[in-house]
């Protein structure tokens, strides 16, 4: 069993892109932050029961809270990174972006819906630059343990959205990209296999953070 910290921290992980939910033109990336950490919390509290009953629908309200606002884009490119996606077609492109979100809700998910918050606080806001910056949170859970999150956001075409997570020090980002190099190793370089199988590389991911957050 996952211990509490671990536990804690894997929320973390689960609720680091569901925090962003749909932004109005010109929102600052602070105020994105905070108006939908607290929608979420407030949708959590009002539908958990019904969620925990059936997750499936959780994963959908988490899909349609994140999609509009997440640079899945960016962030699916990044993970696979030039040396991968500059050979990938659009459509292999586009199922890596689908697997990820729908592994990452499958996975986390469930860790989200037994999160018992005692506690989030957004950083005060900070200058902005043109087209990228941060936003800290301080997450306190059931177990007392506190829990430092910083979202990395960009503006694209006028709006932001988030691009990375760090969570108490673990680079949510770095951490896929290490391990779909990996895959691709292990499957000598098959993108086809490696993309259909992201579920399972996803799973090989969250022990590693297990282990991580242990030490």
């Amino acid at each position: 069993m996952i211990s509490l910290l671990r536990r804690g921290l894997l929320v973390m992980l689960a609720a680091a892109l569901p925090m962003m939910a749909s932004a109005a033109p010109g929102q600052s990336a602070h105020d994105i932050v905070t108006d939908t950490t607290t929608r979420l919390l407030a949708d959590l509290s009002a539908n958990k029961e019904k969620y925990k009953a059936s997750p499936t629908e959780f994963y959908d309200a988490l899909n349609n809270i994140v999609g509009p606002v997440v640079d899945v884009d960016g962030i699916s490119k990044s993970i696979m990174t030039v040396k991968y996606s500059r050979n990938a077609t659009p459509a292999q492109v586009q199922r890596f972006q689908d697997n990820f979100k729908r592994s990452l809700f499958q996975f986390y998910g469930n860790a989200l819906l037994e999160f018992k918050n005692e506690g989030i606080t957004v950083d005060s806001p900070k200058n902005e630059g043109d087209d990228r910056t941060s936003v800290g949170m301080t997450v306190k859970g059931a177990n007392g343990a506190v829990y430092p999150v910083s979202y990395t956001l960009t503006k694209i075409n006028g709006e932001w959205k988030v691009r990375n997570v760090v969570i108490n020090g673990i680079n949510i980002g770095k951490l896929f990209r290490d391990q779909f190099a990996d895959a691709m190793s292990r499957n000598g370089n098959n993108l086809d296999k490696t993309i259909d199988n992201w579920a399972g590389e996803v799973a090989k991911a969250k022990e590693k953070t297990d282990e991580k957050l242990s030490q």
